[in-house]
C-alpha cells in the first residue's frame, strides 16, 4: 500500500510539473517578439507623430494680440463681449491666459508667416486640420476636474466630440456656458434629433416650456453611466423631481423599484404619465391572467355593450384602466396594501 502511495505521488508530481512547463510555454508563445514590440512602439510613435503634426509647431513663439488683430479684427466685435475675452483681457489666471488669442490657439508666429498652412495653428472647427484630441486637450488645460472629472472615456469623448461641438468662447450665443446655440436644449438636438421629437409629443418632459434642460438629468461632460446621467442610476435622477416615488415602501412593486423606464420613456410618450404604452397594455405585459382575468375585450365588457339596455362597460377600461383599483402602483405603506389598492 504504502508502495502504491509512493508512484501516486511521483505520478501527480510528473503532472503538475508538465502542466508548468504547459503555461510558461504559452505564456512565453504569447508575449510579442523583438520584432513585435518594435512595430508596436514605432506605431505609437507614428500616432503620436501624426497627432504633433497637426498641432501648433514647437519652434514657434507667441507675437501678441495686436499682431492677430491685424487680420482678425472682425472676429474681436464678438469675441470682446465673451466670458473668455474679458478674462484674458482684464483677469489673466496664468502667462498663458495673458496670451489671449493664442492661449487657446498656441505660439503664432508661424501662422503669421504662412497663413494658408492650417498645420501651424490650433484651430476649432471641423473644417480644420487639427484633431479632435489637441482640440480638447487646449480647453481641458483650463477646464479640468468638476463636471469634466469623467470627461476621459465617456460617451462624447470616444465618439470623438469636440468641445467646440457644443461651445463657441468666440461669440456670445447663450446666456451662460459659452454654448454654439442658444440654449442646452438647442445644443443638444444638433446631434439628438429623436429626443427633440420626443420632446414634440404630448406626454412629455417640460423642456419646450423652459422649465427644465437636458443637464437637469445628464451630464453632457461625462459620468460614471453610459446615458452621462448626473447621478448613479436612473431612479435617483427621477428621485430629484419625484422624491414622493422614492420609498422605501412597506408593500414594494418590483418594476417600479428596479428601473423607472420599466414603465415610462424618460424623454416623451404619446401615452400619459410619459408610459411606455396605454394602460391596461403596460399592465398586462407582466400580469396577464393573474388572479382576475387580463384580458378585457369581449363582447360584455366593451365600452359598445354600455349603450346596450341593461350594458354596463368594464370599469377596467375607464380612465386609468387597473389603477382604478390599484391606485398606489409605484408602491404602499399601508397594511392592507399589498395589491397597492390603498
Amino acid at each position: 500500500m504504502r508502495i502504491y502511495s509512493r508512484a501516486l505521488s511521483r505520478d501527480a508530481r510528473l503532472i503538475v510539473l508538465s502542466l508548468c512547463l504547459f503555461a510558461i510555454a504559452t505564456l512565453v508563445g504569447c508575449l510579442p517578439t523583438g520584432q513585435q514590440r518594435s512595430a508596436g512602439i514605432e506605431d505609437q510613435a507614428a500616432g503620436s507623430k501624426s497627432l504633433a503634426d497637426n498641432a501648433a509647431p514647437v519652434d514657434a513663439v507667441y507675437v501678441g494680440e495686436k499682431v492677430c488683430l491685424e487680420c482678425h479684427e472682425h472676429v474681436d466685435t464678438q469675441y470682446s463681449h465673451t466670458l473668455h475675452a474679458k478674462t484674458f483681457r482684464d483677469n489673466p489666471r496664468n502667462s498663458q491666459q495673458a496670451q489671449v488669442c493664442e492661449a487657446c490657439h498656441g505660439p503664432g508666429s508661424k501662422h503669421a508667416e504662412e497663413t494658408w498652412d492650417k498645420r501651424l495653428i490650433i484651430g476649432f472647427t471641423r473644417n480644420w486640420e487639427t484633431p479632435v484630441a489637441v482640440q480638447n486637450a487646449q480647453c481641458l488645460s483650463c477646464h479640468q476636474g468638476g463636471q469634466r472629472l469623467h470627461w476621459v472615456g465617456s460617451t462624447h469623448d470616444k465618439n470623438k466630440v469636440a468641445c467646440s461641438d457644443c461651445h463657441n468662447p468666440m461669440v456670445k450665443n447663450s446666456i451662460n456656458g459659452a454654448l454654439a446655440k442658444e440654449t442646452i436644449s438647442e445644443t443638444c438636438y444638433s446631434c439628438h434629433p429623436k429626443q427633440r421629437a420626443d420632446f414634440l409629443k404630448r406626454s412629455h418632459m417640460p423642456l419646450s416650456e423652459g422649465k427644465m434642460t437636458c443637464v437637469d438629468c445628464h451630464n453632457p461632460h461625462g459620468s460614471r453611466t453610459r446615458p452621462m446621467l448626473n447621478k448613479d442610476s436612473l431612479n435617483e435622477v427621477c428621485y430629484t423631481c419625484h422624491a414622493e416615488k422614492r420609498g422605501p415602501f412597506l408593500w414594494e412593486h418590483a418594476p417600479v423599484r428596479e428601473n423607472c423606464a420599466n414603465c415610462h420613456l424618460p424623454h416623451g410618450s404619446n401615452h400619459d404619465k410619459l408610459l411606455v404604452t396605454a394602460r391596461p397594455f403596460l399592465c398586462q405585459q407582466c400580469h396577464n391572467q393573474m388572479f382576475h382575468p387580463g384580458t378585457f375585450y369581449n363582447a360584455s365588457q366593451t365600452a359598445e355593450s354600455a349603450l346596450q339596455p341593461g350594458g354596463a362597460a368594464s370599469q377596467r377600461m375607464i380612465g386609468r384602466a387597473c389603477q382604478n383599483c390599484h391606485t398606489q402602483i409605484h408602491g404602499s405603506n399601508h397594511p392592507s396594501g399589498a395589491r397597492w389598492q390603498r
